[in-house]
């Protein structure tokens, strides 16, 4: 049976999150006076992004609330006692300079443009719709996707299978109608899979070791690429760059 939906993945895939939280972690600490001291910028860096993907674990196991993984962030990123209160206000600051450098991939209105007519769309995340919902609004594209879920309150996330099932039960189609694109191999690629769907990874820096095999993750290194593979009537897709 033919795809006919998609659903989409947002930090990574549609977002550029990772140019985001850099650039936006590097005014931060600017503005807070945290740059100093022998810790280099990059290092600096370096440390939020590993604490927030520690965090980020303990929320997708179910061990805080996502509020607690954000304090929890910035209390092991500064490393000292905060209130809620204090925690939440640091995190704030860094908010508006971290949304001050949204954007989205330059593949991703075309894309979207190209699979219109074709497919519908929905959006997975393993995130809040407290984060997302304004996210994808600011960013112009709310209203391409018929639902957004996230793992928040759906109270499972990717890569476990209910998480994409109930992507697919909000659609009303069976898993194997629907495609699945995300940025991470495991998380997105290998998750989606294992619950049915056409499972399409886009990695674009081409940095990570393809771990696909009969029934895996479809590998691209573009969004030109997607209307190819989910069956589009369309010219916009593109062959596969990785061969």
């Amino acid at each position: 049976m033919s795809i006919r939906a998609v659903v989409w993945d947002v930090d990574d895939t549609l977002f550029d999150y990772t140019t985001a939280d850099r650039e936006g972690m590097r005014a931060h600490l600017s503005a807070e006076g945290l740059l100093g001291g022998g810790e280099t910028v990059q290092a600096a860096l370096g440390r939020w992004r590993e604490v927030t993907h520690r965090q980020w674990a303990r929320f997708s196991a179910g061990e805080t609330s996502f509020e607690g993984q954000r304090r929890d962030r910035v209390r092991v990123f500064l490393g000292r006692e905060l209130t809620d209160a204090e925690a939440d206000d640091w995190f704030r600051r860094y908010l508006r300079h971290y949304e001050t450098a949204w954007s989205l991939f330059p593949d991703v209105l075309p894309a979207l443009d190209a699979l219109a007519a074709s497919h519908r769309h929905a959006v997975l995340s393993n995130s809040s719709l407290h984060v997302q919902d304004p996210k994808l609004r600011a960013l112009g594209v709310h209203g391409r996707f018929e639902t957004i879920l996230c793992a928040a309150e759906l109270g499972v996330s990717k890569p476990e299978a209910r998480a994409f099932h109930a992507a697919c039960e909000a659609l009303r189609l069976a898993p194997h109608q629907v495609a699945y694109v995300g940025d991470h191999p495991e998380i997105d690629g290998r998750g989606a899979a294992e619950a049915g769907m056409l499972s399409v990874w886009i990695d674009r820096d081409g940095v990570h070791t393809p771990g696909d095999g009969p029934g895996g993750p479809r590998r691209i290194a573009s969004l030109a690429e997607l209307p190819a593979i989910v069956g589009a009537d369309t010219r916009f897709g593109a062959p596969s760059t990785f061969g």
